[in-house]
């Protein structure tokens, strides 16, 4: 188990893999004023490959529609061809053109529709994944900043598991913030925890995505060491996956 871990930025848009690649298609902000009011939209992600399934995590809010088909035009997608949303929740700026894809099975928080309407029974308020696609893609519950908010997770990519994670993170380095956004700030600690075991890369809501570097204590490298010496090699490849495959840079703990 690593002792901890840092991040890092990944300082693109863009993550490879088989069947699925994702695509950062609208880099979301979120700008305070001294007046009280704030300026955000929400992160939009393309999800998309070689599998059955392409998804859009998250819409942006409706005032940037037109842009939002422009970017998935320039992909080759059009409204029809997007098989999956994926709302982390409900706010404004995350769910803000649902309409455009009328087509597509909805996933809005905890529930699961398509169609005119017709609602499907799933176990994610139970705490179990919503599969899309077994062995690649999956919705899981990521509770906290709304007490239903879900995040997708994307394996097998060039880089690892990637979490397109919503608001559970607002931005790389956003300790002491996201808890004045937080319907429940102790059951998002633990969401945050479980994504960041997991994940290699996460996209925030609010931001670009970034690395998650697992760092290993000596005694859970002594014991891979004597692990590996049993089975030819296993602590070499554990270690280069926990160092992560570039320059971690200026880290911050997330």
């Amino acid at each position: 188990m690593p002792r901890g871990f840092r991040t890092a930025p990944l300082g693109r848009g863009e993550i490879g893999g088989t069947p699925y690649s994702l695509w950062v298609l609208r880099e979301g902000y979120s700008h305070p004023h001294p007046d009280g009011t704030l300026r955000a939209d929400a992160t939009v992600t393309l999800v998309a490959g070689g599998g059955p399934v392409t998804a859009l995590v998250d819409t942006g809010g409706p005032w940037g529609g037109r842009e939002l088909l422009e970017k998935l035009a320039a992909r080759g997608v059009s409204p029809e061809d997007v098989t999956h949303l994926v709302c982390t929740h409900g706010h404004s700026d995350h769910v803000g053109n649902l309409n455009l894809f009328p087509l597509a099975t909805l996933v809005l928080g905890y529930d699961v529709c398509h169609g005119a309407g017709c609602y499907v029974p799933n176990g994610l308020a139970k705490g179990q994944p919503y599969v899309l696609d077994p062995g690649h893609l999956e919705v899981v519950a990521t509770p906290g900043h709304t007490r239903s908010h879900v995040s997708l997770v994307v394996r097998a990519t060039s880089l690892g598991t990637v979490v397109v994670a919503g608001d559970l993170f607002e931005r790389e380095g956003d300790e002491g913030e996201w808890e004045e956004l937080s319907e429940d700030p102790q059951e998002q600690e633990k969401s945050r925890r479980r994504v960041v075991a997991m994940a290699d890369v996460i996209v925030p809501g609010h931001g670009p995505p970034f690395r998650v570097i697992k760092e290993w204590g000596e005694e859970e490298e002594e014991e891979e060491e004597e692990e590996g010496a049993t089975t030819g090699g296993g602590h070499e490849e554990r270690g280069d996956k926990a160092r992560g495959d570039g320059s971690p840079g200026d880290a911050t703990k997330a």
